[in-house]
This record gives C-alpha cells, sequence and structure tokens, in this order.
C-alpha cells in the first residue's frame, strides 16, 4: 500500500525539557479531510505545529510526498507545498483584504492573478471587500481571509489550527463547506478542530488525541458511530 501523502509518524517532542506528544502519528492523503479532535490540553495544536516544523522533534519524522521534510524550517516546508493557517493573529489587520492575499503569494515568482480568481469565487464576500482593511472585517471573514492567503501559496496541503473558533454556527458550516471544497481540488487538509462532531462529519479521517498520544484512529464516520467517541468527547 502507498504511503500518505503527508505523515508525521511516531512523533515525539515538547517545548524545553517536557514532551508534549508521545509517539503521535498523523497522516492525510491527497485531497483529503484529516481532523484532529481531542479534550483541551491533548497536544492536538502542538501535533499541528511538529508537522509544519514550527516544533523540533525528539523522535519521529515527517515526510511530504515521501521525501524526508523532518529537519526543514517552516519556510522550507512552504516552499515544499505545505500552507499552515494559525488560530489567532492569522491575518493584517492594517492591510486590505487584497493586500492580505497578495502576501500570501510573496514566494511566487509567476502570475497569480488566476489564483486570486480562484480564491474570489471560493469567498464571494472577499472581492466585495477586498479594498476594506482585514481589521474591520468579522471574525468570520477574516478566517476567510486567512484560509485565502494560504492557497495563495498554491499548497498541496492546507493545515487549519482551531478555523472555526468563535464564530457563530453559521459561519462555521459555510466554512466547512468551502474546506470540502478546496479538498476536492486535490489539496490536501489537516486541521485541528474544537468543534469535533461537525468536523468529524466532513472528515475522511479522524484522530482523537489525548495527553499527546493516538488513541483513536479511524474514518470520520466510524469515529461518530463509536460508542466510546460519542460518549468521552462527543457528549454523548
Amino acid at each position: 500500500m502507498s504511503e500518505p501523502f503527508l505523515i508525521g509518524e511516531n512523533m515525539t517532542g515538547g517545548y524545553g525539557a517536557a514532551d508534549i506528544l508521545h509517539g503521535c502519528t498523523l497522516s492525510v492523503d491527497k485531497g483529503q479531510i484529516a481532523v484532529i479532535v481531542g479534550p483541551n490540553g491533548a497536544g492536538k495544536s502542538t501535533a499541528m505545529k511538529a508537522v509544519f516544523g514550527m516544533l523540533k522533534l525528539r523522535g519521529g519524522s515527517v515526510r511530504i510526498g515521501g521525501e524526508d521534510i523532518t529537519h526543514l524550517s517552516p519556510q522550507d516546508r512552504v516552499a515544499k507545498g505545505m500552507a499552515f493557517v494559525p488560530q489567532t493573529h492569522n491575518v493584517f489587520p492594517t492591510m486590505s483584504v487584497e493586500e492580505n492575499l497578495e502576501m500570501g503569494a510573496f514566494l511566487r515568482r509567476d502570475d497569480f492573478r488566476d489564483t486570486m480568481d480562484q480564491v474570489y469565487t471560493l469567498f464571494p464576500i472577499l472581492k466585495e471587500k477586498r479594498r476594506q482593511n482585514a481589521g474591520e472585517l468579522s471574525g468570520g471573514q477574516r478566517q476567510q481571509v486567512a484560509v485565502g492567503r494560504a492557497l495563495m501559496t498554491q499548497p498541496k496541503v492546507l493545515m487549519l489550527d482551531e478555523p472555526t473558533a468563535g464564530v457563530s454556527p453559521i459561519v462555521m458550516d459555510e466554512l466547512f463547506d468551502r474546506i470540502i471544497e478546496v479538498a476536492r481540488t486535490g489539496i490536501s487538509i489537516l486541521m485541528v478542530e474544537q468543534n469535533a462532531r461537525q468536523a468529524l462529519e466532513i472528515a475522511d479521517k479522524g484522530y482523537v488525541l489525548v495527553q499527546g498520544a493516538n488513541r483513536f484512529t479511524d474514518t470520520g464516520a466510524a469515529l461518530m458511530a463509536d460508542p466510546e467517541v460519542r460518549r468521552t468527547f462527543l457528549g454523548g
């Protein structure tokens, strides 16, 4: 069986002397959505940062397209096709929507207007507000700017850290719909999400982390149907 497109395998590491991740493995196939859920303090965001190179691993490896990138910096991983959208401080508030999107294309040497048109097609409200400063937008609209900027890099893998944090249920549903659309274009999505039930509904693959280790790994549908997962992590 061929290896998943992106895999962080047996990752062990943390900040300072203490390990937060204990042999954690995450992977995502091309054009699929993988969701990481679990209780607060489970190491979800830390696992994501480890895959992106923001955390030095004491054990394990990260590979993309079969290439070992364990020792590459986050910027070098962007050049390999990874894009990361942090939960907070993910837009330039004093710059316009369009300027934010242009910042996403800083590594590119080609004409990126087609990509910008694709982002505007995906998020029509951004086209409407493209001259407005990102700091004046609603929380959900700022998240669209952040995702749009990441898409400007033409990533093979889009990593999202709690994309629906602090937005209304309607906006959350809309963001998830857009994430599904992005995956349909062949981009792999790896995301951490507090809204576990809704996230698992759209997930091809789900990971439940507890104390920095894999507790359950299965398809989103199988995890939703698992009585123990439902009782312990999804509120029954």
